[in-house]
């Protein structure tokens, strides 16, 4: 039998070699977004103002589709894991279908709030006909969005990272060149970059769908093009309580944003900033929990419980190392990263304040990420649905609503209202593993 330490690096190895091209794409994407957001924020306050007041809808509407990409991902990687070919194609298949029919709905539901949504987020009456054609002309590629994030995942699944980063980093590539001639040289402004954000995301999701169908454990035929109920009911058993927990969160971060949005323009337009230059330095907490979800996925396949643990506490401790990293970066360039952003001397020393704040809290935010990557590789799904959703509404939303409708405090105080929030989510959901370890060694209940 293998030596503890031999398995233990074979597993490391796994790890490290899918987590690294998912981290590259979505550092590069994170650093491609950062020219998109500032090319948007050198055209002024207003202009900002106006894409980052939907912001947090856009993160709402794709967070059906993520959750759906996570179901795919936990059932392709146990049947993966199994052998079991012929299943994971038909989940393939069941993938398209839910694609589409998430992907229309939403898109229809977008176009038709589109012109209400700056008014419930109390944007300026300046900004409320950008932020609403912004908002219109991305929604038109919801379809393709959603494409996108579910044939990546399964491709993730059957542990093929490299993919999926390509075709990603191309299409920001393209959306940094499109804005550059919508903005400016064809002088359409907000709505340049919506139709460059809009037209890559359709490409990248035909894109992923192609290269998906190309993989030998997810191709599929037409004869095996039916609608599987049975199947479908196994992804959604997955996907509902993930959608639920990302569409509380969501709307927490909506309410969030829409108190925050309150308290002026240059306040909201550097809380929005800040946010958007923090999400590079989780990144690579998000890429590593991928690569664990997928081997978790695989190894409950192949009926491998000490690969499954193993891959867990891997996974915990190398996620917590590089988020201490992270935040010490985050902390030491918080204000050279907010000037990259925006022109405006306030914007960027307000922003840079709440980026050293949030700094000291990275390492929780990285336990809470690689504990999510545990859970949804086992399909268990109910559980960080309970946690975040109370911890979002119970905590950040109810102390902000304190600090910004009773008490009138500064972005100081509600920037601690949401690093509370995530500590607290953090420790909840360590305490939820360590008693599933205890009790039944985290059985895969979910997808059993």
């Amino acid at each position: 039998m293998e030596s503890q330490g031999k398995f233990n690096k074979r597993v490391y190895r796994s790890l490290i070699y899918l987590a690294i091209p998912t981290v590259i794409e979505h550092i590069m994407s994170t650093l491609l977004q950062y020219v998109d957001t500032a090319m948007v924020g050198h055209l002024g306050e207003n202009a900002t103002a106006a894409v980052s007041t939907t912001t947090t809808i856009n993160w709402l509407a794709g967070s059906i589709p993520y959750a759906l990409g996570i179901a795919v991902l936990a059932s392709i990687a146990k049947e993966s894991g199994a052998g079991n070919t012929e299943k994971t194609r038909k989940i393939t298949v069941c993938a398209c279908y839910l694609t589409f029919i998430c992907g229309m709905t939403l898109m229809l539901i977008c176009t038709f709030l589109s012109p209400y949504i700056p008014i419930w987020m109390n944007a300026k009456s300046e900004i409320r006909k950008s932020a609403t054609s912004y908002f219109l002309i991305i929604s038109l590629s919801m379809v393709f969005r959603t494409a996108e994030i579910v044939f990546s995942a399964a491709m993730r699944a059957v542990k093929n990272t490299k993919t999926p980063m390509l075709i990603n980093l191309l299409c920001n590539v393209l959306n940094i060149v499109l804005n550059a001639l919508l903005i400016y040289k064809m002088n359409l402004g907000v709505n340049g970059a919506a139709i460059g954000s809009a037209i890559s995301y359709t490409i990248c999701g035909i894109m992923m769908m192609i290269f998906a169908r190309r993989q030998t454990l997810l191709k599929w035929e037409r004869k095996d093009f039916r609608f599987d109920k049975m199947r479908i009911h196994g992804i959604l058993k997955i996907a509902i309580p993930a959608a639920g927990n990302n569409i509380a969160s969501c709307l927490g971060y909506v309410i969030f944003a829409g108190m925050v949005s309150g308290m002026g323009t240059a306040v909201f337009a550097a809380h929005s900033i800040a946010v958007t230059a923090e999400e590079l330095f989780y990144i690579p907490g998000y890429g590593l929990r991928t690569a664990s979800s997928s081997l978790i996925g695989n190894a409950i396949g192949e009926g491998d419980d000490r690969k499954k643990n193993i891959t867990a506490k891997l996974s915990i401790e190398i996620t917590i190392f590089m988020m201490i990293i992270s935040g010490v970066i985050l902390f030491v360039f918080a204000r050279p990263l907010m000037s990259i952003f925006t022109n405006s001397q306030r914007v960027a020393e307000l922003g840079s304040d709440m980026l050293k704040m949030i700094a000291f809290t990275e390492p929780f935010f990285g336990l809470m990420i690689a504990i999510e990557g545990i859970f949804y590789g086992m399909g268990k799904t109910r559980e960080v649905f309970a946690v975040e959703t109370s911890c979002m509404w119970g905590i950040r939303i109810v102390s902000a609503f304190l600090c910004t409708q009773v008490w009138h405090l500064s972005l100081y105080a509600v920037w601690r209202c949401m690093i509370a929030d995530n500590v607290c989510k953090a420790v909840i959901l360590l305490i939820v593993y360590r008693i599933g370890q205890r009790q039944k060694g985290m059985p895969d209940r979910n997808n059993g």
